[in-house]
């Protein structure tokens, strides 16, 4: 049986308590029955986060990782109270609660911090401090104990004041968690999802690209890194994603699989990726093209220099739009409900 989203906020609880309330007052009044006095405590109706708004409070944008059913980290961008201490706020929803679990499950995602974990945080220099408290140990296994480093990680780093990050454990330095998770020394963001990499000869000549594939769902883009042979540079990545997702990733093709590459080419910011005809395929798609075209625009849009990305087709445009500015998000978690109206599996 499924459910249209569930969004309950204090407001919404206390309305249902209030009328519950006062439907019961009419009908024992109605039988001529005197209602008991019923005294709800304020603290029994669940707090909302701080990352909820008050009516006319500015908004801020800013990006979490969440995890998926197969163990992948997925950035989502959502709308956070303008505030100090924005960072240490947005970590906040990394944390299993009832309300963070709702949010995420709304979006087919994970929570990746176990209930409880808080987080003391100190920014300086290019370098966040991150203390977290001892529940940060209650991890159910190592795959979410890893998620919740690597989450911890690249939701700080997403940040322009971040670029490393350090780790504490109830204020003191630790070289694991419980299942064996590092968390010394110090970490940067950018590896993602890396996919695994057979030993052999020719890893030291090595490097990563950054690609995007929809979920299995197909209501999201993953990112995923992967190891190429070679220069890593947008060429490269371009046939990376035409090349698909491994196959037992769990991941779909973002793009058709007959479609092929014709050419890339980078001038006064605009990367041209002009591709071969299948790839109108994906514009009849469910989507619309919007995972193939955000897909592409991502990838791209993640080398130093590119500010906007044009799709030929076969040396025509596809859009009579131009050149589309790439993208600063991978997942709107707003333009997500928009597309997939959220739901909740009861069983």
């Amino acid at each position: 049986m499924k459910f249209g989203k569930i969004k309950l906020r204090r407001e919404h609880l206390e309305r249902i308590l209030v009328g519950g309330a006062a439907a019961l007052v009419l009908f024992l009044a109605a039988r001529g029955t005197q209602p008991p006095m019923v005294e709800v405590p304020y603290e029994s109706v669940p707090d909302e986060v701080a990352t909820v708004a008050e009516p006319d409070v500015p908004m801020q944008e800013t990006t979490l990782y969440y995890r998926d059913g197969n163990g992948y980290l997925v950035p989502v961008t959502v709308e956070v109270p303008r505030q100090e201490g924005i960072a240490k706020a947005t970590l906040s929803l990394l944390t299993a609660s009832t309300v963070n679990d709702m949010e995420a499950a709304s979006l087919g995602l994970l929570t990746v911090a176990p209930e409880g974990t808080a987080y003391d945080l100190d920014i300086s220099d290019g370098r966040a401090r991150v203390d977290l408290s001892a529940e940060a140990l209650n991890a159910a296994d190592a795959e979410q104990e890893s998620a919740m480093v690597s989450a911890i990680v690249e939701t700080l780093t997403t940040f322009d004041t971040v670029d490393t990050v350090e780790f504490l454990v109830d204020g003191q330095k630790r070289d694991t968690l419980t299942h064996g998770t590092t968390v010394s020394g110090t970490f940067t963001g950018g590896l993602v999802n890396p996919e695994s990499v057979e030993t052999g000869a020719g890893l030291s000549a090595a490097d990563t690209v950054m690609l995007y594939f929809p979920s299995d769902s197909g209501r999201m883009l993953v990112p995923v890194t992967r190891t190429v042979f070679g220069e890593a540079d947008i060429n490269t990545a371009v046939f990376e994603l035409l090349k698909g997702p491994r196959q037992d990733s769990g991941l779909q093709n973002a793009l058709p699989q007959d479609c092929a590459l014709i050419d890339v080419t980078v001038k006064d910011g605009v990367a041209t990726i002009n591709l071969s005809r299948e790839f109108e395929q994906a514009l009849q798609g469910a989507d619309g093209g919007r995972h193939a075209l955000r897909a592409l625009m991502l990838t791209c849009g993640r080398f130093p220099g590119v500010e906007s990305v044009e799709i030929l087709v076969e040396g025509e445009p596809y859009s009579t739009e131009g050149p589309t500015a790439a993208p600063t998000f991978v997942n709107s978690a707003e333009e997500m409900e928009s597309w997939y109206p959220g739901v909740l599996e009861v069983e």
